[in-house]
């Protein structure tokens, strides 16, 4: 699932016009990584949320951008199979 994650994750950015190349799990989303600004990362978020019937909360955004793909996508990957298994 992490995989999938990461996968589409990288495909938002690239779609949202943001060079991709070099981007590893230790690039922070926020300045000094992508450089994603608040708009963006509310961006990122919605077509995550939209993807994966996932929904952050308002004041997520903040840490949102200090993380790293890595990060995010494990954190994302976890909701996801958190969802699921409660959906059982």
């Amino acid at each position: 699932m992490r995989d999938e994650v990461r996968t589409f994750v990288i495909e938002q950015l690239e779609d949202m016009n943001y060079d991709v190349d070099g981007i590893d799990d230790d690039t922070t989303l926020g300045p000094a990584g992508v450089d994603l600004e608040s708009l963006a990362l509310a961006d990122l978020a919605v077509r995550v949320e939209d993807r994966y019937g996932l929904k952050f909360a308002d004041d997520e955004s903040e840490r949102l951008a200090l993380m790293t793909v890595g990060e995010f996508t494990t954190m994302v990957a976890d909701r996801v199979a958190g969802a699921t298994a409660d959906n059982r």
